[in-house]
């Protein structure tokens, strides 16, 4: 028998080795750019080839059967060389672009200082980054992604559950006493409170949930935007409504403290939306895998799509 009769199909081993590295075929798929149907369909295809069972399927996670773990351990370094081969052969590909288009402050507060671990994820990406509060036409602007604020239901998008958001009182840590600290209705009612334009009423509702009252003629600062409210509030001008993840660095680096704990969830979310009816580049789905994966680590709390 020649050769030939034992090389099983190209296609069918590159979804092979993507399910087992990441151990679902919905992963695999995302990595492919195919269905997670095809990927079912070429990995059996695969298994009919070699008269072998690749894998114990467990509902949405798979695992190596023993023959599937030599099998790997052989055909992953072995697609790897083909990889750098063809690289040296034809040197790199043009470098891809992608365009996205989020609100100002959650690419000033969350996504620039995450920039550099993109850029190591994707080093042959250049990323455009469109900050505007404009809800932006992505077919017509030819704009591949976008994360967008609000409750969903947006036409002409696909949208996918990003980052969930909360929102509570931050200050510098030296603007309330410690008295303060134990009586917030009091601390709230003698406090400047800084107000973002953005999320009128946010502190009516915040003092409603939890049965305080606002004082009449409150002191009160109004700025346009979250990151104008936080710089205020750490240079001790009063208490600004804080709100994940926006807030996340300023907390971690000791500039803001949360005086009266970290409750207060929003009914709104950040989506990540794509244009319908498009097939998405290369570059654009592994820009969208990685802001997935890095708001995951971030926002554990996912809402559901409004219909």
């Amino acid at each position: 028998m020649s050769d030939s009769a034992y090389l099983p199909p190209f296609a069918a081993l590159r979804a092979f080795q993507a399910a087992a590295r990441h151990g679902q075929f919905r992963e695999a798929a995302k990595d492919l750019g195919i269905t997670e149907s095809a990927v079912s369909h070429q990995v059996r295809r695969l298994e009919d080839f070699l008269r072998l069972a690749l894998f114990h399927r467990n509902g949405p996670k798979v695992q190596l059967t023993e023959a599937g773990r030599r099998y790997y351990a052989e055909i992953d370094p072995a697609l790897a060389n083909i990889t750098d081969a063809t690289r040296a052969l034809i040197g790199p590909r043009e470098r891809g672009r992608v365009a996205l288009t989020l609100p100002p402050s959650l690419a000033v507060l969350w996504l620039i200082p995450r920039l550099a671990k993109l850029e190591a994820a994707c080093p042959d990406i250049d990323l455009q980054l469109i900050t505007t509060t404009r809800v932006c036409d992505l077919k017509r602007e030819q704009i591949d992604l976008a994360i967008r604020y609000g409750r969903g239901g947006w036409l002409d998008v696909e949208a996918s559950p990003l980052l969930a958001e909360s929102a509570w009182p931050v200050a510098r840590a030296d603007y309330l006493s410690p008295e303060q600290l134990t009586r917030p209705e009091e601390a709230l009612q003698s406090a400047r409170l800084i107000t973002n334009s953005y999320h009128t009423g946010e502190w009516e509702e915040w003092a409603a949930a939890r049965g305080f009252r606002l004082r009449k003629g409150q002191k009160t600062m109004v700025l346009e935007s979250q990151e104008h409210a936080l710089e205020a509030a750490e240079r001790g001008l009063g208490l600004a409504m804080g709100r994940r993840p926006l807030v996340d660095e300023r907390l971690k680096a000791g500039g803001l403290i949360s005086p009266f704990g970290q409750e207060g969830p929003s009914e709104a979310f950040y989506y990540l939306c794509q244009p319908v009816r498009t097939h998405p580049s290369a570059a654009a789905r592994r820009v969208a895998r990685w802001l997935e994966e890095t708001a995951a680590s971030d926002s554990p709390q996912k809402p559901e799509l409004e219909e």
